[in-house]
């Protein structure tokens, strides 16, 4: 039970001593975010309680220890929060998806899809099918505008609605 209350002394001392300079630090290291300075702090308290050698180390050793691990951990969140996507919640999602419709979303993902395919055809034949198709071009405006003869066009475009057909049922796309 004395171990208890010298941990709690000694992490009471390392608040006093450090923990104005570490919420300062660290809002720097967060640009100002003062919630998420807050818990790097609270972090750092905690491995320094998880740590009690260092309250051996001497007042600036300790500093110095008690910085390197808040700059740490703001690395860190910052490494995870940019690998994941920005999170969006309350009002703003309610508004983005309270106006979608189930053909709306059932469009996305067949654009979506159409997209995919597209990807995996050739150079060649997604340049014909997006002249004639997406672009609305004629056969002849599709030809000048690809620098190729007008039959290369319908031959192209034949194959290449013939290539882009597999790929969609490869992927389960009722076609």
């Amino acid at each position: 039970m004395a171990s208890d209350s010298n941990d709690e002394v000694r992490l009471r001392r390392i608040y006093a001593d450090h923990g104005a300079m570490l919420l300062a630090f660290a809002a720097r290291l967060c640009a100002g975010d003062r919630r998420r300075a807050e818990d790097i702090v609270q972090e750092t308290l905690v491995r320094a309680w998880r740590h009690p050698e260092i309250a051996d180390v001497g007042r600036d050793a300790e500093r110095a220890w008690l910085t390197r691990v808040a700059r740490n951990l703001a690395i860190d969140g910052f490494r995870a929060q940019s690998t994941r996507p920005i999170e969006v919640g309350g009002d703003a999602l309610e508004a983005v998806t309270g106006r979608l419709t189930e053909n709306d979303i059932e469009r996305a993902v067949e654009e979506w899809a159409m997209a995919e395919a597209m990807a995996r055809i050739s150079p060649e034949h997604r340049a014909v099918l997006i002249e004639t198709f997406f672009r609305g071009h004629s056969v002849a405006e599709a030809a000048v505008e690809l620098g190729i003869p007008e039959g290369t066009v319908k031959s192209r475009s034949f194959h290449a609605l013939r290539a882009l057909r597999r790929v969609l049922t490869e992927g389960g796309a009722k076609v």
